[in-house]
């Protein structure tokens, strides 16, 4: 992650125009103060690094740049001590502003953003203050308005692929097609974590295929899945909870992964699944199988809305520390009884 971490602000892949607007304000010398915000691996740092490197050279980066970060102490004594400061004093030989990175500025308590709020306004001519966080809503609203906002994204898969594929080219890792796939999924627009996974498994496994990459991960496959809505649509409730049980054994799996899993397919749509019902017919004899496909598009609204309120309540309940098997066969009632509800409606 270091080692392919951007150097330049050129060299950045994703939000092209905060990018640019930064590039603007370095090249007409009018920098603001910066709070940088959005989940975590989407470039902030590296952005606001780059700009550093951009504006200072080598030797004079350490007396130029403080960049404080949520391990380092940033309580109220550091914002009236160190930074202040650092802040206040003015640099001989160079003239321009210094900057200061407060890093996962959300982890600074009240007090100490409230003492930050008085010092960037002391210090505005000699010094410009950048705030990256991941959760806005942690920050003073009197620091927000202090300072120009620019919110970063989860980075697309189309940013994401060229990027990876360069390590993977640098590094000589051998990735299928399916193996880059799953990395993306699973990185959800976190490239530090994408860069991390593509590491372990070619670690682990040597080849970076789709299979390889869950099972790193500890993720269940997307054959598992359907696997377990299968047994849960199609099997009695003894034998579907016999069958997923061992295969969370022999997988390791959680039930917090299975039911994220399951909430996409039911929420958005995945594999196609048929339910199979054995019905009897009044005036046959023999018992006669009946196929409803699944998927989607086929469940119809009022069911799927009972299934995704079921499915948050067996969530909350796993948040809250409850018994995974108990949970499990709360799960299987809930897809049976939306088997026998779509059933009854067909």
């Amino acid at each position: 992650v270091e080692k392919y971490r951007p150097q330049a602000l050129s060299e950045l892949v994703s939000h092209g125009d905060i990018l640019s607007t930064v590039q603007r304000f370095i090249s007409e010398d009018r920098l603001p103060h910066l709070l940088l915000y959005g989940p975590p691996g989407t470039g902030k740092t590296s952005t606001i690094l780059a700009c550093a490197r951009q504006l200072y050279r080598e030797r004079e980066f350490g007396s130029m740049v403080l960049e404080l970060n949520a391990s380092d102490d940033r309580g109220i004594d550091i914002v009236r001590g160190p930074i202040l400061s650092f802040a206040s004093t003015r640099t001989i030989f160079k003239k321009g502003f210094k900057l200061v990175i407060l890093d996962e500025a959300d982890a600074m308590t009240q007090d100490a953003q409230n003492a930050l709020r008085r010092v960037i306004e002391k210090f505005t001519e000699n010094t410009r203050f950048c705030l990256i966080c991941n959760y806005l809503s942690k920050i003073i609203p009197a620091l927000q308005s202090r300072c120009t906002r620019f919110r970063f994204g989860p980075l697309t898969p189309e940013l994401m692929v060229p990027r990876l594929q360069h390590v993977i080219q640098q590094e000589g890792v051998d990735v299928t097609e399916d193996g880059m796939k799953a990395l993306v999924t699973l990185s959800s627009g976190d490239m530090r974590r994408a860069l991390n996974i593509l590491q372990s498994t070619s670690m682990a496994f040597g080849k970076v295929t789709e299979e390889s990459v869950y099972t790193c991960t500890g993720h269940p496959l997307k054959s598992d899945i359907a696997n377990i809505l299968d047994w849960m649509l199609n099997q009695d409730f003894s034998t579907a909870y016999r069958k997923i049980m061992e295969l969370k054994t022999l997988k390791g799996l959680a039930l917090q992964d299975i039911l994220t899993e399951i909430h996409l397919f039911v929420h958005r749509g995945g594999e196609r699944l048929w339910l199979q019902m054995i019905l009897e017919r009044p005036n046959s004899p023999l018992p006669f199988t009946e196929c409803f496909l699944l998927s989607t598009v086929d469940f119809p609204p009022s069911i799927r809305i009972q299934l995704l309120i079921k499915l948050a309540d067996i969530e909350y309940r796993l948040a809250a520390g409850t018994s995974e098997k108990i949970q499990l066969s709360s799960l299987i009632a809930a897809f049976q009884v939306t088997r026998d509800l779509v059933v009854a409606e067909a």
